[in-house]
Formats: C-alpha cells, structure tokens, sequence
C-alpha cells in the first residue's frame, strides 16, 4: 500500500548551523560555498510537485534529497555512503540545509532510490540550464574567458553567413558517448543459462499449490543442464557447432519449463506467488527466449530491440566501435559543450543515429539560450549534405568539408580550418573522460531506466558545478597542488580564498 506524504515548503535563506563545543565553520569551506550558490527555491519549486495531498507523513525535504543526490555524484560515494557521511559531517549537514549539527540518521539508505524517482532526468536539466546558461551566455559576451575554442573561429571567412534577422551567438561542440550500466558482459549462452535456472526457481515456488496436477514435481533435468553448461564454459575455446547445440539445449529447457507454469497457471495456480520481481523476469525471459530461438533459426546475431540483461531489460548493446570496447551496454547521450559547461542534449537506451538527431539538438540549443549557434563543432558522423544544408540556411558554419568544387586556395584555407576545428572539439573528449572516471559514469549502478537517468543528469550537473566553483576561486587565489589521500592522486585547489567575493 502506498503511504500518502504531504510536502511543506522551507525557508532557503542560509542558515547558520549550530555546532557543538562552540565550533563555528569556516566560510571558505567548498560545501558552505556550493550552498551559497544552488537555486535551492527553483528545486524546490520543482520537487513539491510530486506531493499532491494535504494529509499523511511529512516528506523530507528538496534541499536533502538534491543535496544528497549531488554530494553522491560528487564523491562517488553508495547510498550507505552518503546517508552516513551526511550524518557525521557537518559542512554536509550545512550544506543540505540543517539548522543545527546532528547525530541523528538524515534518512534511511532506501530513499535514495525515491530520490532519483522524484528528481528526474528532466528535472536537473533544467537546473542545469538555470544556473549554467548564463554562465555559457557570458563566456559569449567575453570571449577571452572561454578557453574551449579558438577565438579566431568567428573570423573564419569560411563561415556561413547568417540570415537576415537573425543573430547566431555561441560554438556548440556536438558528441555522443555512452554510459555503460553495471551488467555482466552479455553472451546468448549465459544469458539462457541465468533464465534456465530462474524458471526452474520459479516451479519450485509455484509447485506447492499444484500437487493436485502433479503428484510428483515435474522433471527439469537441471543437474544435466548443469553439467553441460559447465563443460561448455571450461573449454578455452568452442567450434559453432557446440555453441549451437548449447543454445538449442537451453532454449528446449526454458520452453519445456515455461510450459509447465503456463499449465498451472490454467488449473489455477495463481502468479502472485512469485512476487513482482520474479513475475516481471517471467515476462522478459519469455521474450528472450522468443529472440533467441529467432536468431537461433536465422543463424544470426542480430535482432530488434534485443535483449541483454534479465534484471536490467531496457539496456541495449550501443555498437560505437571504440579500440577496446567496440560495444559498450548502456544509455547513449548526445553531450553539447557550450561555454565550458556541458549539457545534456538527448538521452536514449536505445542506439540512435547521431547525425539524424542534429537538427533536434540545435533546437534544444535555441530553447536554452534563445538564439542558434554561430559554429558547430562535431566529427565525421554530423556533416552530411542534409545536414550541411540545413545549418547553411540558418547561418550556422558546421565543421567538416563544403560541399562543391574549390579552389586550390580555398581547399587550403579549408585544410587548415578543419585542422583547427578538430584541435577545438578536443576539450569534449576531455570532458567525458572526466565524467566517466571522476563522477562515476564509466559504470552506472543504478537499476531502473528512470534512476539510472538521474544518476547521469547528475554527474554532468556536478562537474559544471565544480567548473563554476573553479572559476569562482581561480581569479581571486590562484590555485596550489596538492596531494590527495583520499583520492590518492595530485589535484589542484583554491589558495587563500577572498571569502567576501563569494557574498
């Protein structure tokens, strides 16, 4: 039964924790700083409008769950993590909005998973385009401060002009990348291998309320399906034939047992039995099976929609042809550089064509800060003709070749563009190396499609946050390396902060 929760709205002005033993905080603290700085009533505003009732529990707080959602992709910490480093450390206590220092548990580990359902995807886009946008916008009007591209760019007078009426503002770095999930690496045979034995789980949960259809427990032949899983995965290496008889042995398995469920459940064996997870796994595994046995009679590797993992099935394989990981199974994002900061353009699970999506992330680029880029910088997959018409039209340069015949001179004056262009759109490649090893989006371990969203909006929402908080620091300190023992690697701080500049 869902429990209804009434949300009461906060006063975010600062507040001044209380600290035992006369403890006061330091102000040049980062967390003290980054509370300063959070659109606290903005998330606020967008959180209370999941809390519809006036009566029930008292729901917790936006300011806690942003704020725990954000120190979690920040220090790349679990759950339990989180909910006990918010407990024992004060600046964290201060910056998710307590009055006063606490021992007390903040929350149990659980809730972080209603967090992420609360604040989506959508929902810290918006952040991010709240607090950053302006903050690209800037690096616009000054662009001596933006050190991503090359300023000789807006003079480049191979750059297309733009239409009367129109003003084009901005370079917009284009790229896609993945964000792999926490998944075994996927093979057919351990994939019917987990689902054999899931259905075989799942007779000997239903058989009790059929003993009067099955005096005696139907026959799976799980120990042979054992044993012969296990002599196939000790060889180093199979011929096509003995992969083949593995899979069609499997596959007779699981719809020999799936036959059984279906005739209890026509005597009147009730499903319930099973719980949700495993009933929602009955469902998948009969779809898995249904590719399999596709592919099986196709001699094929290829299906629509495939499947990879039981628990996780809305993942995908995202064929991107990288040494090393050709195919990596995860959410593909179209990641747009604008200023500094990243933004999150387009998020699927399922593989999409990137140059097909260019006309809506341009779109989205003119929603966010009014007007449409001046220059688009993106690799080989964006330049196509249709493409290349379209940002003509609208004054955009798109990086790449022209179409049509040129001159000797302009094929030079081109090589050398492209050239530099390429050295440009190198700081996005930087940026999801970042991401990926610093906020943890080289494996998400969060389950649901929805959560796992929010954990990637997320991190790319921590790491403009830790650019704005650089840049804060950086004009006013100078900057110190330092060993990091926590880390364990040289990072760079602020040195001697100015506190009064971050008023």
């Amino acid at each position: 039964m869902q429990v209804m929760k009434v949300y009461r709205h906060e006063d975010y002005d600062q507040l001044k924790l209380e600290m035992p033993f006369g403890v006061t905080l330091r102000e040049d603290n980062r967390w003290v700083v980054l509370s300063k700085k959070f659109p606290w009533e903005e998330i606020d505003r967008e959180y209370r409008e999941h809390f519809k009732s006036s009566e029930g529990q008292v729901a917790i707080p936006s300011r806690l769950a942003f704020g725990a959602l954000y120190i979690q992709a920040e220090e790349g910490y679990t759950d339990e993590q989180t909910r006990r480093n918010i407990q024992e450390n004060p600046y964290l206590q201060c910056f998710c909005g307590f009055e006063c220092y606490t021992m007390d548990s903040p929350f149990d580990a659980s809730m972080m998973t209603h967090f992420r359902k609360r604040i989506s995807r959508e929902m810290i886009q918006r952040i991010n385009d709240l607090v950053f946008a302006p903050e690209a916008v800037a690096t616009m009007d000054n662009p001596e401060e933006d050190d991503s591209v090359n300023q000789e760019d807006s003079e480049d007078p191979l750059s297309a002009q733009p239409t009367e009426g129109s003003e084009n503002r901005g370079t917009l770095i284009l790229d896609a990348t993945c964000c792999p999930a926490d998944i075994h690496y996927p093979t057919d045979v351990g994939l019917l291998n987990h689902a054999r034995e899931l259905v075989e789980k799942m007779i000997d949960l239903l058989y009790p309320a059929a003993r009067d259809l099955y005096p005696e427990k139907p026959r799976t032949y799980r120990q042979q399906a054992r044993k012969r899983y296990l002599a196939y995965t000790k060889k180093r290496t199979h011929t096509v034939r003995e992969t083949r008889m593995v899979l069609r042995g499997n596959l007779q398995y699981i719809q020999r047992d799936i036959g059984y469920i279906k005739k209890m459940v026509v005597h009147g064996v009730s499903l319930s039995l099973l719980g949700n997870d495993l009933y929602r796994k009955l469902l998948v595994i009969q779809e898995l099976r249904r590719q399999q046995w596709d592919m099986y009679k196709r001699k094929s590797h290829q299906i629509e929609d495939r499947i990879v993992s039981i628990d996780q099935p809305h993942i995908r394989p995202i064929v991107r042809g990288k040494a090393g990981h050709p195919v990596e199974f995860g959410a593909k994002v179209i990641v747009g550089l604008v200023g500094g900061y990243a933004f999150l353009m387009k998020a699927d699970w399922n593989n999409y064509s990137e140059s097909r999506s260019l006309k809506q992330v341009v779109e989205e680029y003119k929603e966010t800060f009014g007007f449409y880029p001046k220059t688009i910088l993106a690799d080989r997959a964006y330049p196509g003709r249709e493409n290349r018409l379209w940002c003509t039209s609208l004054g955009i340069r798109l990086s790449g070749p022209r179409l049509g015949r040129k001159s000797a001179e302009e094929k030079q004056a081109e090589s050398k563009q492209i050239y530099q262009d390429g050295c440009d759109r190198v700081v996005i490649e930087g940026t999801f190396g970042v991401v990926k090893r610093r906020y943890s989006l080289d494996r998400v371990m969060t389950r649901l499609p929805d959560t796992s969203m929010t954990s990637i909006a997320m991190g790319f929402f921590a790491a403009n946050m830790e650019r704005k908080l650089r840049l804060l620091f950086a004009p006013e300190c100078g900057w110190a390396l330092d060993y990091d023992f926590d880390l364990g690697e040289l990072v760079i701080f602020p040195r001697f902060p100015d506190v009064s500049a971050i008023q």
